[in-house]
C-alpha cells in the first residue's frame, strides 16, 4: 500500500518529498544529481551538524511531522546564526521504519520548507534509508559574508554578556508535556518549534562579539563552552534575567506556590534549560547593543574566581550572583 513509505518506495518518495522544495540564489544545483552545488561567495564554509532521534529529541505523541520539521531546521541553522553567519543550505539524513505513513513524512517536508523561509536557507540534498528508528540528520552550511566567525575562545574579562531570544520556553513546555498539563501556548509552541533569532548572529558579529553560541543544554552549561574556551569565567546576575509573562505562568500551572518562589523558579528554567536556541554573546564593554540584546553578566578574570579559572578542569567557571548554580543543564552522556 501507498500510504507506507516502504509501499510507496524510496525514489518515489525521494521525487515527492524534493518537488516541495524552493531554491535560494545560493544553491547552483540542488537536489536530483550525485552531490549538490552551494554557491560560497565568501570563499569559506561554516558547516554544522546534528542529529534528532525519536524517542530523545522529539517524541511523535508530543509533536506532528510538521513540528518536527522546524525543529530540525532550527537547531542547525541556530548553530550557523552562532558563528555570526547567514544560513544557506541543509543536507537532510531521513531514516524510517517502512510502515511510517507518507502523510507524515510529507508534513515534515513542508515544516522543512517553512522554516527554511524563515531562516533563508534551502535544502539542497540528502538521503534516506530504512531503520527501526525514525532518525533525522541534518547538516547545515552558512555563509560568513566576509567577516571573520564568532568563536568560542574570545571572551576577554571586562566583556558583557547579553543574549536575544527566548530563555527557559521550551524547558517549561517540555515540563508541561511530560507531566500532561495544559498551559501556555508560547511555552508549548517553543518546545515545539524552537525561534532562534537567526538574524541576531550576523549582527552581534557586526557589533563586534568577541564570542557567541546558540543556548541548547542551558545557559549556564553553554556557557561554561566559553569560559574552557577562551580561559575566562562568567558571572552572570540573576535580577537581570527578566522572566517571560508565559514563563512565569508556565511555572505557577507547574505547581510553584507564591509570587517570589515563582519567579525564582522561572530563573532557574533560564539558567538551565535549553532548546530555545538563543543567542548569547560576549560584547566589549562598550558596545552598544540594540535593545532586543538583554545584558546579564560579565566575564572575569580567571584569577578572581575559585582554582581552575574557565579552564578545562573548572566545574563552575560560570556563577550566578558570585554563588555555582545548582543546575548547571544538559549533558547527553551525563546520568541524572
Amino acid at each position: 500500500m501507498q500510504n507506507t513509505i516502504g509501499g510507496l518506495g524510496e525514489f518515489a518518495l525521494i521525487t515527492r518529498v524534493t518537488s516541495q522544495f524552493p531554491t535560494t540564489d545560493d544553491v547552483i544545483l540542488g537536489p536530483g544529481d550525485d552531490a549538490a552545488v552551494v554557491a560560497a561567495p565568501d570563499g569559506r564554509t561554516v558547516a554544522t551538524t546534528d542529529l534528532l532521534v525519536e524517542g530523545r529529541h522529539f517524541r511523535r505523541e508530543w509533536s506532528t511531522a510538521r513540528d518536527v520539521g522546524h525543529r530540525a531546521v532550527a537547531q542547525n541553522f541556530a548553530d550557523i546564526a552562532a558563528m555570526g553567519a547567514r544560513p544557506t543550505g541543509l543536507l537532510i539524513g531521513f531514516a524510517a521504519p517502512s510502515d511510517l505513513p507518507v502523510a507524515w513524512a510529507e508534513e515534515f517536508t513542508a515544516g522543512v520548507r517553512d522554516e527554511c523561509a524563515v531562516a533563508g536557507g534551502a535544502v539542497v540534498g540528502g538521503d534516506m534509508v530504512g531503520s527501526d528508528t525514525l532518525t533525522i540528520a541534518v547538516t547545515a552550511l552558512g555563509d560568513l559574508q566576509g567577516r571573520a566567525p564568532v568563536r568560542r575562545d574570545g571572551a576577554r574579562p571586562g566583556d558583557v554578556v547579553a543574549y536575544t531570544g527566548h530563555l527557559g520556553l521550551s524547558a517549561a513546555g517540555l515540563a508541561l508535556l511530560e507531566r500532561g498539563i495544559d498551559g501556555p501556548a508560547e511555552c508549548l509552541s517553543e518546545h515545539r518549534r524552537p525561534s532562534p533569532p537567526y538574524a541576531r548572529g550576523a549582527e552581534a558579529a557586526r557589533l563586534g562579539a568577541t564570542a557567541m553560541l546558540d543556548v541548547s543544554d542551558g545557559l549556564v552549561q553553554d556557557l561554561g563552552h566559553v569560559c574552557r574556551a577562551g580561559g575566562v569565567r562568567i558571572d552572570l546576575d540573576s535580577a537581570a534575567l527578566r522572566p517571560d509573562p508565559a514563563l512565569l505562568e508556565a511555572v505557577a500551572v507547574l505547581g510553584t506556590e507564591g509570587p517570589g518562589a515563582a519567579a525564582e523558579a522561572a530563573v532557574a528554567l533560564m539558567l538551565a534549560g535549553g532548546e530555545d536556541h538563543a543567542l548569547v554573546a560576549a560584547f566589549p564593554p562598550d558596545t552598544g547593543l540594540p535593545g532586543h540584546w538583554h545584558r546579564i553578566g560579565s566575564v572575569t578574570d580567571p584569577a578572581a574566581g575559585a582554582p581552575g579559572g574557565g579552564g578545562a578542569g573548572d566545574e563552575n567557571p560560570v556563577t550566578v550572583d558570585g554563588r555555582a548554580p545548582l543546575n548547571r543543564g544538559w549533558d547527553h552522556f551525563r546520568e541524572g
